[in-house]
């Protein structure tokens, strides 16, 4: 089931930015892990719960919820990201992946707990979409959820992003989803109290991150799926050998025997039905 006003979205993740991720994966497992950790932590979970998670992606998280005994649904609309989360799980009893909107989607029982690591910043109606999530939670139930703070708090985003900017056009203005929809804690606590959810909370989530093991490893990964896809996709030569040169140049100090690391900064959200 999905959802006519979250065309844009489905239609992009279903295109080449979701085999992108596929393709990624294990790149980006590795490098969220840090924030992936604290996240599941928050969601102080209980054994054998009901889990959905929300935004699945290549199942990361749905993978690891399940090791930790709970039964979890990953839902995502992405269908190369759910088959590629989905031959990842293969076998495995107490977890399951479905293509769906999250927005929509209901389950045939209710969950103890919605989670979800980066996957609820891109709904054109995020109101309802919490509203249907609140839905699929039984009356004790709970949400968990880490998203970006603004990509100046983010320094992995924030460096290479100022390596950039004099060779790029202004973005364009969007008030809509994007991955920092939801770093103003009052616009997300105005969400979720207007969806039905009751005591929303912020912790700050801060990690470091490894963006590759060497400078070369790191900008491919920033212009392929990162911040700097513009760079490629907008920029023609020189201008863009200039762009990643200075790039380049910027992530130099932060490249060691560990890779190529930078400051993270995140919410962790929870709240109860």
């Amino acid at each position: 089931m999905m959802n006519a006003a979250n065309q844009q979205q489905i239609d992009y993740w279903n295109g080449d930015a979701g085999s992108q991720w596929v393709r990624a994966q294990a790149h980006l497992d590795s490098m969220l892990s840090p924030l992936s950790q604290q996240a599941l932590k928050k969601a102080s979970l209980q054994s054998s719960e009901r889990v959905l998670d929300v935004g699945c992606g290549c199942g990361a998280t749905s993978l690891r919820l399940a090791e930790q005994g709970q039964w979890v649904t990953g839902v995502d609309v992405s269908a190369p990201m759910v088959d590629h989360a989905g031959q990842r799980g293969r076998g495995i009893s107490n977890l399951e992946f479905i293509q769906a909107d999250a927005s929509l989607w209901r389950g045939s029982e209710p969950y103890d707990l919605a989670f979800s690591r980066f996957g609820v910043m891109f709904f054109t109606d995020p109101v309802a979409a919490f509203a249907n999530i609140h839905a699929n939670l039984k009356v004790s139930g709970r949400l968990c959820f880490i998203c970006w703070r603004l990509p100046q708090d983010n320094p992995w985003l924030a460096i290479p992003g100022a390596a950039t900017q004099p060779y790029l056009p202004p973005p364009p203005e969007s008030g809509g989803p994007n991955p920092f929809a939801f770093a103003d804690r009052d616009f997300v606590s105005g969400v979720l109290t207007d969806a039905g959810f009751r005591a929303p909370e912020f912790s700050l989530c801060e990690a470091t991150l490894t963006l590759g093991p060497d400078v070369a490893s790191a900008l491919s990964f920033l212009t392929r799926i990162g911040p700097l896809s513009r760079v490629v996709s907008e920029l023609e030569e020189p201008v863009q050998e200039q762009a990643l040169a200075a790039t380049e140049t910027a992530l130099q100090p932060y490249a060691g025997d560990q890779g190529v690391q930078l400051g993270a900064s995140c919410w962790i959200v929870t709240a109860r039905v």
